[in-house]
């Protein structure tokens, strides 16, 4: 026996995994017991470590630390922890180890406790109408807490309840849910709601459920169609861009969607495009509009034919079907209209001067009206020169005075007036037109010379010209270009003067032979090139002076005196130097006249009855006062018949030896009124006459009249008081008169 091999012992200190099924209810349970043979009985302490007895969750196992024996002391839960993994040791009664810490696994077995869920209560999913069989439409998916490598968690899915078609199937392995029928009509039915079912065991276990919402997607597979054959509507003339009425039609498809929205077409009944249909987005009715103006006159009710579709087109599956027509029949009802100018502006043309009640034109208005009776009144609604009337009935125009021009009232050579037309309605209605009128330029007005005196030199050559222009009031084209020429009644100007051309306004007048210093009055002929042009005789005054060296005239007194249309600088120079010397001297002579006047006032009113003189006295400086009483020959003036036309005129007995003599008297005066005119002329005769040199005297004006009225000059004081003379008959003497009638007056 002491040769015997070693031998196999058996320890009861392994131990292997222990199995124990969830939801134990049978507790304490003993487990296992394990063993160390170590010591004998009774020697050896036993515990256990780890999760379920000193970890968390606590007081699941116990051992008894004499016997070994290991307890389940709760239910265990295989969805919360499927497995323990503990520790157990053997100590001594000292405490000494005996055995090396042991692992003890303790297995959960599953069973089936716990029921599908599916991830959401309700599944929704989409498909299109007409959708094939076999169209997947969505996927159920439901999970179970069981162990998933047992049937516990092996599921099966199912349709419970769909109504009465059987339209859909489900994959009972997938969940995935498909079309089993053709057939979907969302218009039929639009949704379905399906119960599905879920359960483990292949099937055979527990069961959960859940909604499964199926929606269908509308397409175009139905046609629009009017809800009836024939709408009436009603609209005013005249009225453009007004909604008339709607047309209305129903489409099964879903509303709102392109397959529902309507498109309107208006097919006949309307070749001049006064209609027209949009559709209303909300209610997919066609609403009728008018954009162009219906006249009740011309017609009076239309009948369109009008078609519809969707804007979408049909799906090649939907059923053919004719295109929607529709008869809408459009009454134009009559309403007053205002009148019409038919020729709006009118144009007219009038030669300038029409004489006044001239008819130019009849302007009028034509009422649309044509089957209401109504009148039209005329107006003249602007007439800014009050140049026209019009006939309030006829509407005949007519001058009202003569049409001028220029005038400021025109406007580019038109002149603008407005018309207004009005019928007898109430409310009455009317219309203004436009009456432009233009005023023809005639050719009214001959030209004119701009400066009709000048100064030239007498040598051919030598400053002998001089440059004459004219103007014309006439505007283009019976204006300009002017002729220049002499006159053609003296034809012996030509041996001495030429004129030529300078341009359209002037013309150069030339000396041709060498004439002697002195004035020369030239008739020159002057024509416009209006149609018929006009023409007039005018006298030019030209001044021949003494010729210098460079041209220009020597004598700087008669070119002041002739003033004026020189083209030499000299004479330029003079008469702007004798111009400043006359304003110094006229300003020089105010001051003393006007202190003169005061004297002579003074005097006047101061003068006794007695200091009566039978002369006229120089006052001002301008004779010599009271001693000069040899300036006039007062027996002229009282005796006129011994003066008559055929005797020699009075001599100027204070004139200087040179200077001319007139040449006989003038035309006596036909009655009192005309001294004033007498005067003048006489004047204007001396101021005119260049041989009279500017001496500081009176002249003598000739015979002033017979068979006066007025009282001599010296009868102005011969009255006893101022206050029993009247003076105003003065004032109607003329301005040089007046003087005295404000003083007297």
């Amino acid at each position: 026996r002491q040769h015997e091999g070693p031998r196999r012992v058996k320890r009861a200190w392994v131990i292997p995994p222990i199995s124990i099924s969830e939801n134990h209810k049978r507790i304490p349970h003993l487990l296992v017991q394990i063993k160390s043979d170590k010591q004998q009985p009774g020697g050896v302490i036993y515990s256990i470590k780890g999760p379920g007895v000193d970890e968390e969750p606590l007081g699941i196992f116990s051992i008894d630390k004499f016997s070994g024996k290991v307890f389940l002391n709760a239910m265990l839960d295989r969805e919360e922890n499927d497995r323990y993994r503990l520790r157990a040791f053997a100590l001594d009664l000292g405490g000494v180890t005996l055995e090396d810490p042991t692992d003890l696994e303790i297995i959960v077995v599953d069973q089936n406790d716990n029921r599908p869920l599916f991830q959401q209560d309700v599944f929704t999913g989409h498909v299109v109408e007409g959708a094939e069989p076999g169209t997947c439409v969505m996927t159920v998916d439901a999970t179970d807490a069981d162990d998933p490598d047992t049937d516990n968690a092996a599921l099966r899915y199912s349709i419970l309840e769909q109504g009465a078609a059987s339209m859909f199937s489900i994959n009972a392995t997938t969940g995935e849910i498909c079309t089993a029928q053709p057939g979907l009509d969302r218009e039929t039915m639009g949704v379905y709601n399906l119960t599905v079912q879920a359960a483990d065991m292949s099937g055979d276990g527990l069961t959960t459920t859940a909604m499964a919402v199926i929606y269908l997607e509308d397409i175009n597979d139905n046609p629009p169609e009017f809800t009836k054959e024939e709408f009436s509507m009603e609209v005013e003339e005249q009225a453009a861009g007004v909604d008339v009425g709607k047309v209305f039609v129903h489409d099964k498809d879903l509303a709102g969607s392109p397959s529902w929205l309507a498109k309107y077409t208006i097919l006949e009944g309307d070749p001049e495009g006064a209609f027209t249909i949009r559709t209303d987005p909300h209610t997919n009715d066609g609403v009728l509009s008018v954009v162009k103006p219906l006249d009740h006159e011309v017609r009076d009710r239309f009948e369109l034919t009008v078609s519809v579709q969707n804007e979408q087109p049909l799906e090649p599956t939907a059923p053919a079907s004719p295109r929607a027509l529709a008869t809408v029949r459009v009454r134009v009802r009559d309403v007053n209209e205002a009148p019409v100018f038919r020729e709006n502006p009118r144009r007219i043309s009038v030669l300038e001067g029409t004489p006044p009640g001239t008819p130019i034109t009849t302007y009028t208005a034509s009422d649309p009206d044509t089957h209401q009776i109504q009148t039209l009144t005329y107006a003249l609604l602007y007439d800014p020169a009050d140049w026209l009337q019009l006939d309030p009935h006829a509407g005949t125009v007519r001058t009202k005075r003569e049409l001028l021009h220029p005038s400021a009232f025109l406007q580019g050579g038109w002149y603008i007036a407005l018309v207004l037309a009005r019928d007898d309605v109430e409310p009455p209605l009317s219309a203004t037109g436009t009456l432009s009128i233009e005023i023809l330029e005639v050719n009214d007005h001959a030209p004119q010379l701009q400066t009709p005196a000048g100064v030239l030199c007498g040598r051919p050559g030598r400053g002998g010209t001089l440059l004459l222009g004219a103007t014309d009031d006439d505007r283009p084209p019976h204006g300009a270009p002017f002729h220049f020429q002499l006159s053609p009644q003296q034809p012996q100007l030509a041996r001495n003067w030429s004129i030529t051309r300078f341009n359209v306004t002037h013309a150069v007048l030339a000396v041709l032979a060498e004439l002697p210093e002195g004035p020369y009055s030239l008739p020159l002929l002057l024509r416009d090139s209006g149609t018929p042009p006009q023409e007039q005789q005018q006298l030019l005054n030209v001044s021949v002076c003494h010729c210098g060296r460079d041209g220009t005239c020597q004598d700087g007194v008669l070119a002041a005196a002739t003033a004026g249309a020189g083209i030499t600088l000299g004479a330029l120079l003079i008469i702007l130097g004798s111009s400043i010397l006359l304003l110094v001297l006229a300003a020089l002579g105010a001051v003393r006249v006007r202190g003169h006047r005061r004297a002579l006032r003074k005097g006047l009113l101061e003068r006794s009855q007695d200091d009566m003189r039978d002369n006229i006295l120089n006052y001002d400086e301008q004779g010599g006062g009271e001693e000069d009483q040899d300036a006039y020959d007062i027996n002229q003036l009282r005796h006129p018949e011994l003066f008559s036309a055929r005797a020699k005129p009075p001599v100027r007995r204070d004139a200087p030896l040179s200077s001319g003599t007139p040449l006989g008297p003038r035309k006596l005066p036909n009655s009192p009124s005309d001294i004033e005119d007498f005067i003048n002329e006489g004047l204007e005769a001396a101021d005119s006459d260049p041989s009279v040199p500017p001496y500081d005297t009176a002249l003598i004006y000739d015979y002033e009249g017979s068979g006066s009225v007025a009282s001599p000059l010296s009868s102005i004081v011969s009255s006893l008081t101022d206050e029993d003379q009247d003076y105003d008959y003065l004032s109607e003497w003329g301005p040089r008169f007046r003087r005295l009638a404000d003083l007297y007056g």
